[in-house]
């Protein structure tokens, strides 16, 4: 931000180093995964999206001469140094160690397994979605859910003679639904650090337009299985204690135990329960959460980099310039909701990655939401919910990449198939619609 209070004019052009980000990624993403694809590597993780702001910010720092290099410096300091944006940066670290060390200890596979268990064959496909959901909303994260379901999916649809990209999509579905509604997930750190409110706030928004679509979602998969007539889920075992931490997590997690309290309380029993059951050792357990930092440090570096380009783009005037074409076009406080809406789908289409597009979108729904009175909930609920329907979509997304790796299938088949996010965007688009 700036260190004056004067308002920037409008600048179309102050938005370039965001067209320099998505020419480079989505760009080359495009090329490198359907033009030249590279043998064994997903076309958009080519480039690094780290990479493509670096660039952004060097364009942004080339921009408004009127400026010193220093001053652009307390620019970005000021942007980075947002409380929102540090209190994100300090989350992030402690859900990759919750997440590493739940992961190394049996965790989520016990936790799957557990819930396969008790399911009836002929409700296995309505099963896997319920299980998807409850395995996202503990682990916070879509595609770890995807990588330990997936497989499973597989083998249900080969045993059940069931169409596996179904199989497979289901349980993409129920890894979107946990992850726009998680506790822990950064998508939801984002959407609601970046809006300054509480998780509850979100979490209750966000379940009026969740909670009605996987009730849908469901209806339509046990129709199906009663046509369908099932499909034998097979033995698969389980440890009763290496589950329980992430039922601990979630329970809390509603409770609206602070985000702080509750991951470092996970860590902490999983370690426990780690060592007590032999799945993990002093060094291991260690080991799995300085892993599990490590893989949040793009995400990380990321925020940074935007909160930064952001601050840049701001005080030249850019986001006046998006402010103004909303403002032509929006009027009231549904056109506000559907900029959101639209802006936040935009992001995520462009950068494949709903904490980016979340984090990229949220100054500018601020704005939006002051201006035309959205409350900062039900902007927080449509940043992470458009962006966790875009991300639960887009074929070149690294949920639909990874499942339809584990699936031997073409990411573009699961689309047909992708039952709740489309279910949800109907929910969305109705809750917008009735906006008085």
């Amino acid at each position: 931000m700036s260190n004056t209070n004067k308002q920037p004019k409008p600048n179309a052009k102050a938005l370039l180093p965001i067209a320099l980000f998505l020419a480079l990624y989505l760009g080359n993403g495009i090329y490198f995964q359907y033009i030249s694809p590279i043998e064994g590597q997903m076309g958009f993780y080519v480039v690094s999206v780290v990479l493509s702001f670096t660039f952004a910010l060097i364009l942004a720092f080339a921009q408004n001469r009127g400026k010193s290099f220093e001053e652009k410096i307390h620019i970005c300091a000021e942007g980075i140094g947002d409380d929102n944006i540090v209190t994100m940066l300090f989350i992030f670290i402690l859900a990759g160690a919750f997440s590493g060390v739940a992961g190394e200890a049996g965790g989520a596979a016990s936790t799957a397994n557990l819930l396969l268990s008790i399911i009836p064959g002929r409700f296995a496909i309505p099963g896997l979605f319920i299980i998807a959901c409850l395995i996202s909303m503990a682990m916070g994260t879509s595609v770890g859910t995807i990588s330990v379901l997936a497989p499973i999916a597989c083998a249900v649809s080969k045993s059940g003679n069931l169409k596996l990209a179904f199989c497979v999509g289901v349980v993409v579905g129920g890894a979107m639904f946990g992850d726009n509604l998680s506790f822990i997930s950064d998508t939801t750190i984002a959407a609601t650090k970046t809006q300054g409110i509480a998780m509850k706030e979100k979490f209750e928004a966000n379940l009026k337009l969740a909670l009605p679509s996987a009730i849908v979602t469901l209806v339509i998969l046990t129709v199906y299985a009663f046509k369908s007539g099932g499909a034998a889920i097979g033995n698969y075992e389980y440890n009763i204690w290496q589950a329980l931490p992430y039922f601990i997590v979630l329970i809390l997690s509603v409770m609206s135990v602070n985000v702080f309290i509750v991951l470092l309380l996970g860590c902490f029993l999983f370690v426990a329960v780690g060592i007590f059951t032999g799945s993990l050792t002093y060094v291991s357990g260690l080991s799995s959460m300085g892993t599990g930092i490590s893989g949040m440090f793009e995400t990380m570096i990321v925020t940074i980099l935007v909160a930064s380009v952001a601050s840049l783009i701001r005080e030249h005037g850019g986001f006046e310039a998006i402010l103004s074409l909303i403002r032509s076009k929006a009027g009231n406080k549904k056109g506000g909701m559907l900029g959101i809406a639209f802006l936040t789908m935009f992001m995520d289409l462009a950068t494949a990655n709903n904490t980016v597009a979340i984090v990229i979108a949220a100054p500018i729904a601020k704005h939006i939401s002051e201006e035309y009175g959205v409350e900062p909930k039900k902007t927080a609920s449509l940043l992470d919910t458009c962006s966790c329907i875009m991300q639960g979509i887009i074929p070149y997304g690294a949920q639909l990449l990874v499942a339809a790796n584990i699936a031997k299938l073409a990411s573009f088949s699961l689309i047909p198939w992708l039952i709740y996010p489309f279910v949800l965007l109907v929910f969305v688009a109705f809750s917008i619609i009735k906006e008085k």
